[in-house]
Order: C-alpha cells, then structure tokens, then sequence
C-alpha cells in the first residue's frame, strides 16, 4: 500500500486540496518548483493536447493551479471535472506530496537552482501582497515587511538557509528535494522528467507527441512559435552567465537525457 502523501503547506498554497481528487485517465500534473518553467510546460501540454495556438480558454483557466488557496477547493474541483478534454493541473507540489494515479502522467521540470533563484527574486518585487492575503484569508502584517536586500546578499542567504523542504518550499533544501525525488522516480512509466535547458535548446523538438514519429516538422515549429519559447531562451542563458557560480553535478544540470520528453528515442 503506498505511503500517504507528506503535506506541504505555505501562506498560499496546500497540497493537502489534492484529497479526493477524481483523476480520469489521461489527467497530466505539472510539479515544478516556483520559476522553473512552469508556464512554459503548461502552454507545451496545452498546445499538445489542442494541436493548435488557438487556445479555447486562458492558459490559467484551462491548467489551474490546484495546490493554490485563491480559489475554493470544491469550485476548482468542479471546474476541472466540468472539462471535456484532457486536463493539464499544476502544481508546485513535489512528487511524494501528490497521489500518485496510474491513470495521469505526472511532468517535472527542472532548471539550474541558481537561475530559478534569480528569477525567484525578481518575481518578489512583483507580487501584490496585500490583494494576495485577501484572497487567502491571511490577515494583515502589524508591521511592514523590513526591506528587501540587494540580490547577491539575498542570494547567499538563499544557498545558506537552514530549513527544510516542507518548512519552505523554494529554499536550497527544497528545490534538491523536489528534483531528488522525481529523479528516483524516473523509471516509472508515468513519470516524465524535463529541464529547462533542454527546453532552450531544442524546443520544436520538445512538441513531438509522446510515443509518436515526429512526422511534421512544421507543425511542430508553428506550435513551438505560440508557445512561449524564444525570449526565455536568450534570457535564460544571459543570467547563467551571470549567475553560475561553477559546473554542478551532471545529473542535476541534466535531470533528462536530450530528446526523453515525449518519449522519443
């Protein structure tokens, strides 16, 4: 019997929403850390499943963001059973927090720690804080937030941090974690890992249908030109150059063999 899901909690998110969830067959769950391609994986599945840039609905509509607090479980469990096509769910959520259905194929997309920390940063700076409390229900701060600290302070602080993954999510420890255990998980036939870089690198290449020829080769490049593809890649690899601080280990710059998502050979 498989162990129960650990339950990973924030001030906005709770993967314990995922109980009594009602997969069908054919279900895709997108499990990524915060800025690493998550919108990215999500506009690639949506543009798989509907063979066209012509989406039917906002991307946010058609793949919600399940773990989140934002909206009431029951009207996004609704929302989702009311689709008629193959649902693309995201998550945040490592893979030991979600149950694991034999029915769904579960997408994990890694990125350097250090650029998804970068882009973490900035995404800080962005969020409305206040409107995000109201929508969680988490009350208002006695006092103001102290200022945030220039980057590369930021960012030792961020290697250096001593916690844990179910204590923060997006720390050091947290991001290992997430890919550590989707990488164990590899051979596991509803499990497909994908990185970023792989992304960058050959990105009509990633739209190839799972366990299908790729048959098409302008289809595929149409597709890969909706989706959200050439700005990421130049500036992905202008903030490597900035922000690498020397190679790491060939297994976490490279969660996937070249050409493994969707199967191909």
């Amino acid at each position: 019997m498989p162990a129960a899901p650990v339950r990973y909690q924030s001030a906005d998110e709770d993967s314990g929403r995922w109980s009594g969830f009602a997969f069908r067959d054919g279900d895709i769950v997108i499990s990524t850390r915060s800025k690493s391609g998550t919108t990215w994986m999500q506009m690639i599945c949506a543009l798989l499943v509907f063979r066209s840039p012509r989406l039917p609905a906002p991307l946010g509509d058609l793949s919600p963001w399940l773990d989140r607090l934002t909206v009431p479980r029951e009207e996004l469990f609704a929302r989702l059973a009311a689709q008629p096509h193959r649902r693309i769910i995201k998550s945040h959520t490592p893979l030991d927090g979600l149950p694991i259905d034999p029915r769904a194929t579960y997408v994990v997309v890694a990125r350097h720690p250090l650029d998804m920390a970068v882009s973490l940063y900035h995404q800080g700076s962005n969020i409305d804080r206040a409107r995000l409390r109201r929508l969680t229900g988490e009350p208002e701060p006695s006092e103001p937030p102290p200022p945030r600290p220039p980057l590369h302070d930021w960012l030792i602080s961020w290697i250096h941090e001593d916690t844990t993954p179910r204590q923060q999510m997006d720390s050091l420890p947290g991001v290992m974690w997430h890919l550590t255990d989707a990488w164990a998980r590899r051979g596991e036939p509803n499990i497909v890992l994908a990185h970023y870089d792989e992304l960058s690198a050959d990105l009509p290449g990633e739209y190839a249908p799972p366990g299908e020829p790729a048959r098409d080769h302008r289809a595929r490049r149409d597709l890969a030109g909706a989706g959200p593809g050439g700005h990421v890649r130049g500036d992905a690899g202008r903030r490597r150059a900035h922000h690498r601080a020397g190679p790491c280990p060939e297994e976490q710059r490279r969660l996937l063999p070249a050409g493994h998502f969707g199967g191909r050979a």
